[in-house]
């Protein structure tokens, strides 16, 4: 670097540290802060999850920022198990540990939850809030808040977090529920056997809208 663009960039800086003094020292804080064995393990996880776990590259895939370590384990080890099916999932349960896997979620899982941008209609807001809420009574659907908590952010241990997860990941696993080729829990079976694809979409799209 040439001394003039040097100094610029020192001066530059200095301002900012001097306008912004803790904004700049957290920012330099994180960049020169060695990253946890968790973090790197998670390197691997981030191709399709994001850095942070918060930031899926695709919406089909989950969040995983904030959620319960215990749930994400379970859930690694019925991969692991060929108990729950998942072709990007496999490979990666296949040939990685499960004292590695305990690193990354114990990382993951301090992460802060990211709600993603949901663009929800009107009528799948009030429909999918009334299953959220109520369940649909006549037909013995229980609602979702009953497990899941009345804000999604769920039970520790027994219920996950779903609050702000990716409406096309909620309806791929609802489905998957419904249609028998996701097994992990008999209750969520039975729940999404009742539920029509409509009903799907509607909860799905309000359960990305939470905060």
């Amino acid at each position: 670097m040439k001394p003039l663009a040097a100094f610029a960039s020192a001066l530059a800086f200095t301002l900012a540290a001097t306008a912004f003094p803790a904004a700049a020292q957290e920012e330099a804080a994180a960049a020169e802060a060695p990253m946890s064995k968790g973090q790197e393990l998670f390197v691997t996880c981030s191709a399709c999850h994001g850095a942070d776990g918060g930031t899926p590259l695709m919406p089909v895939y989950p969040s995983l920022a904030g959620q319960f370590p215990e749930y994400l384990m379970s859930q690694f080890l019925a991969f692991k198990s060929g108990v729950r099916q998942d072709e990007s999932m496999q490979p990666f349960a296949d040939m990685t540990s499960e004292e590695d896997a305990r690193e990354a979620i114990a990382w993951v899982s301090t992460q802060k939850p990211k709600v993603p941008e949901a663009t929800v209609t009107p009528e799948d807001a009030a429909a999918g809030e009334r299953i959220f809420r109520g369940g649909i009574v006549d037909r013995r659907i229980p609602s979702c808040a009953a497990c899941h908590g009345p804000d999604g952010s769920g039970i520790a241990v027994q219920y996950p977090r779903i609050a702000g997860q990716n409406a096309d990941y909620t309806i791929k696993q609802l489905t998957a529920f419904r249609d028998g080729t996701r097994t992990t829990n008999q209750v969520m079976a039975d729940v999404a056997a009742k539920m029509n694809d409509k009903e799907i979409k509607a909860v799905a799209n309000y359960i990305a809208s939470l905060r």
